[in-house]
């Protein structure tokens, strides 16, 4: 290998792989905090336990799915505001109808809701973060009307619990959803089409639109990839909870933000590999772990979520270039 490659393979992996190694350096520091916390407190090391481990992946898997959707957004440059009352709208619909309609029902409200939303960014041209805060905000007075401001007395399906809280081969059901999850949205960007049109359309949509991409239908593909993502997340969490309750989405709308960017995303899109998302939810996992043992309040918690989001738009922030 001469000089030149060497030199080329380091500025590669300093431009694509920094994001990941520094996230995947975080996790075993978190890992390493927490071990010592529990073995000073304790006498034991919980987060070294296989079955622990195994309980944070699961819980994870919530995250994951979220986050797996948002970032196809927001390689776009857009972004979702909302999942919060996708995920639940889905879960409610999916145990109102129940049997055999009950997954089919949930996946179709993120289909419907992620059409919409695309087209309001795409078609309509209205700003995502605006369009879609508005979206979230109607599906929460639908939802509200539809239990008459009561929690729904509907419960989950078998179905629904056995893929949230089963195990097959000792590993949790959720589990192997959020990995088939994980394996279409990494195939989807890097070996289709359709992935290689999200990175264009997202490092610079006229470009891409001038090169024969259509990229309205792009735009709204990833929102539909968004809401079906947070549809599946929703009937997981019902199925973990046994039934679907208002509000059950609230707390994921930042730490998916947060995962994906932490994982090395691009914020103003058009840069990012799926890997870095996977790593930045176990981050994020493990993190919420180690404070809730460290018996941090959920203020503290959130406090944490928004200052790394903003620490990492600066850092975007300054390195992009703007032209007039």
């Amino acid at each position: 290998m001469t000089a030149s490659a060497i030199t080329r393979a380091i500025a590669r992996i300093r431009e694509e792989e920094r994001p990941v190694l520094i996230a995947a350096g975080f996790v075993l520091v978190i890992l390493i905090i927490g071990t010592a916390y529990t073995m000073l407190t304790q006498g034991t090391a919980p987060l070294l336990s296989p079955n622990y481990l195994l309980q944070q992946l699961q819980t994870g898997a919530f995250l994951g799915i979220c986050a797996a959707g948002m970032m196809v957004v927001i390689l776009l440059g857009h972004i979702d505001l909302s999942i919060p009352w996708t995920l639940t709208t889905a879960a409610m619909m999916a145990t109102a109808v129940g049997g055999e309609m009950a997954i089919p029902t949930g996946i179709a409200v993120g289909l419907a809701v992620g059409l919409f939303n695309g087209f309001g960014a795409a078609v309509l041209r209205i700003p995502s973060m605006i369009f879609t805060l508005g979206v979230d905000s109607v599906l929460r007075g639908l939802m509200v009307f539809h239990t008459g401001g009561f929690a729904p007395q509907t419960d989950a399906t078998p179905l629904m619990r056995f893929l949230a809280s089963g195990r097959v081969l000792g590993i949790p059901s959720a589990v192997f959803v959020w990995a088939l999850v994980s394996v279409v949205i990494a195939v989807m960007l890097s070996r289709t089409a359709f992935g290689r049109a999200i990175y264009a359309t997202g490092s610079r949509e006229a470009a891409a639109y001038l090169s024969g991409i259509r990229t309205r239908l792009v735009i709204i593909g990833a929102f539909v990839c968004s809401g079906v993502c947070a549809a599946i997340a929703g009937i997981l969490l019902a199925g973990y909870a046994t039934q679907a309750y208002q509000g059950m989405g609230n707390i994921f709308l930042l730490p998916s933000i947060a995962a994906v960017v932490l994982g090395g995303t691009h914020i103003l899109g058009g840069r990012g590999r799926y890997i870095g998302t996977l790593v930045g939810v176990i981050l994020i996992v493990l993190l919420n772990s180690v404070l809730s043992m460290m018996q941090m309040p959920e203020a503290v918690r959130q406090i944490i979520y928004g200052a790394v989001i903003i620490a990492m738009l600066l850092v975007y922030g300054r390195n992009s270039k703007v032209t007039f």
